[in-house]
C-alpha cells in the first residue's frame, strides 16, 4: 500500500480530451458516504514529452528508481540540514520547507511542467540529465558548506566546553593570575598547575615535594576548587619538569598544559567571540541556502516524478500518449479508503495488461509493437501511481 505520508500521483488514459470533466468525476467518487475517502487532490497536467523509442522506455524505467531514490534522499538531507539549525521546531521548519515561496501542498496540488527550464522538446534522456546534473550541483554545494558550518559549530563548542568543565578540563585564563606564578622570568624554575581530584588532596600535599627530586618545597597552594577537582600549583626545576609530570599521571594527578601570559584572558575572549560570529554567520547562510536549494531539488524531484510516472504510462497503457493525471495528498486516517475508491473508480483499466489504449498496443517510435507487460513491473493497482516526498511535521 503506498504511504500515506507522501503526494500521490496517479495517472491514467485521457477521456475524451477532457480531463476537468475526469477530475469532477474523480472528485464525486472521493466525497461519496460522506467523504468516507475525502482527501486534498489537485490536477497533474503531463507534458507533451516525447516517447522516443521502446528500448529506450525500458531502460529509463529500470533506471528511474534508483534516480528517484537519490533525489528523494538529498531532498531528505536538506529538510534534515534545516530541522537540526531550526533546533527541531516544526513552526520554524514549515516556513522555511517552501517551494518558490509557496507551501508544498499548494506546489503539488497545483503543479505544472516547467517548460522554460526543462524543455519538452528535448529527449527524455537529456531531460533526465539535466535534471541529475542539477540535483548533483545542489547535493555537493551542500556538503562543503554543511560541512564548513560544522567545523565552526565544533570549534566553538570547544571553547566553549574549556569555560564549563571541570578544573581538569576548563580553561584557567579566568582562574588564576600573575601572582600564582612564582617562577616568571627565571631561567631554571618553571611553576605548573595541577588538577588533583577532592578526595586526594591531602595526597598531594604529602608526597608533591617527594615526587621527584628538584621539587620546591612548600610551593604548592591551593588556587581554586569545584565539585570534583581542586587546582594547585607547584614550583620544579625545569630539568626535572618531564620526570614530574610522569609521576603525576601514575599518581592520577592532572597537570594543565597553561603558560601564563599578561593577555591571556583577552585572548582568550576574543577567540570566543570570534568563534561565535564565525558560527553565526556560518550558521545564516547556511540556512538561507538550505531554504533556497530544498525548493530547487524538490521541484527538480517532482519532475523527476513526473517523467517516471509518464514512462509508467506509455509502459502500462501504449500511445497516443495522452494521459489524465492528479496529485493527492491523502488523508493519514482515511488512505485505506481513499486506495478502494481509487481502485474502484478505475476498475475499468483492468484490461490494460501492459498494452495499447482500448486492450491494444501503442506503437512507440520505430513501430515497435507495445507488448510491455512482460518487461514492466507488475503493478496491483489498475492505475499509475508514484509518491512523492512529503516533509513529514
Amino acid at each position: 500500500m503506498p504511504s500515506d505520508l507522501s503526494y500521490w500521483l496517479i495517472s491514467v488514459p485521457l477521456q475524451d480530451h477532457d480531463p476537468h470533466r475526469m477530475m469532477t468525476e474523480l472528485s464525486k467518487t472521493l466525497m461519496k458516504d460522506g467523504g468516507a475517502a475525502s482527501s486534498d487532490i489537485g490536477l497533474l497536467t503531463l507534458p507533451p514529452l516525447k516517447t522516443g523509442t521502446l528500448d529506450s522506455l525500458i531502460t529509463l524505467s529500470d533506471e528511474l528508481p534508483k534516480l528517484d531514490a537519490s533525489f528523494t534522499g538529498i531532498v531528505a538531507k536538506i529538510v534534515d540540514t534545516l530541522r537540526a539549525l531550526l533546533n527541531n521546531d516544526e513552526d520554524a521548519l514549515a516556513q522555511h520547507v517552501l517551494v518558490n515561496e509557496q507551501e508544498i501542498d499548494r506546489y503539488m496540488l497545483g503543479w505544472s511542467w516547467n517548460g522554460s527550464k526543462y524543455r519538452t522538446d528535448r529527449s527524455l534522456r537529456d531531460i533526465l540529465d539535466t535534471l541529475q546534473k542539477e540535483i548533483t550541483s545542489i547535493d555537493n554545494v551542500m556538503k562543503t558548506k554543511l560541512n564548513n558550518y560544522n567545523l565552526a559549530k565544533g570549534q566553538l563548542q570547544q571553547l566553549q566546553r574549556k569555560k564549563t568543565g571541570n578544573l581538569s578540563v576548563k580553561s584557567l585564563a579566568d582562574v588564576v593570575h600573575k601572582e600564582d606564578f612564582a617562577d616568571l622570568g627565571s631561567e631554571y624554575l618553571e611553576t605548573l598547575l595541577v588538577a588533583v581530584p577532592k578526595n586526594n588532596l591531602k595526597d598531594w600535599q604529602a608526597k608533591y615535594e617527594r615526587l621527584t627530586s628538584m621539587v620546591v618545597p612548600r610551593s604548592s597552594r591551593k588556587i581554586a576548587a569545584d565539585d570534583e577537582f581542586a587546582l594547585v600549583n607547584v614550583t620544579v626545576f625545569k630539568k626535572v619538569k618531564e620526570e614530574f609530570l610522569q609521576k603525576c599521571r601514575e599518581n592520577k594527578f592532572v597537570v594543565r598544559d597553561f603558560q601564563w601570559d599578561d593577555q591571556i584572558v583577552e585572548k582568550q575572549r576574543q577567540e570566543l567571540e570570534e568563534a561565535g560570529v564565525s558560527e553565526k554567520e556560518l550558521w545564516t547562510e547556511l540556512l538561507r541556502l538550505a531554504r533556497t536549494n530544498f525548493s530547487e531539488a524538490y521541484q527538480a524531484l517532482a519532475h523527476l516524478k513526473v517523467v517516471r510516472t509518464f514512462v509508467e504510462s506509455v509502459l502500462r497503457f501504449g500511445l497516443p500518449a495522452d494521459y489524465f493525471g492528479v496529485a493527492v495528498k491523502p488523508n493519514a486516517k482515511r488512505s485505506k479508503a481513499l486506495l478502494g475508491a481509487l481502485n474502484a473508480h478505475y476498475a475499468y483499466l483492468a484490461r490494460f495488461e501492459g498494452g495499447g489504449k482500448g486492450g491494444k498496443s501503442g506503437a512507440i517510435e520505430g513501430d515497435v509493437p507495445g507488448e510491455w507487460s512482460n518487461v514492466a513491473e507488475a503493478e496491483l493497482l489498475p492505475y499509475v501511481l508514484s509518491e512523492q516526498f512529503m516533509v513529514a511535521a
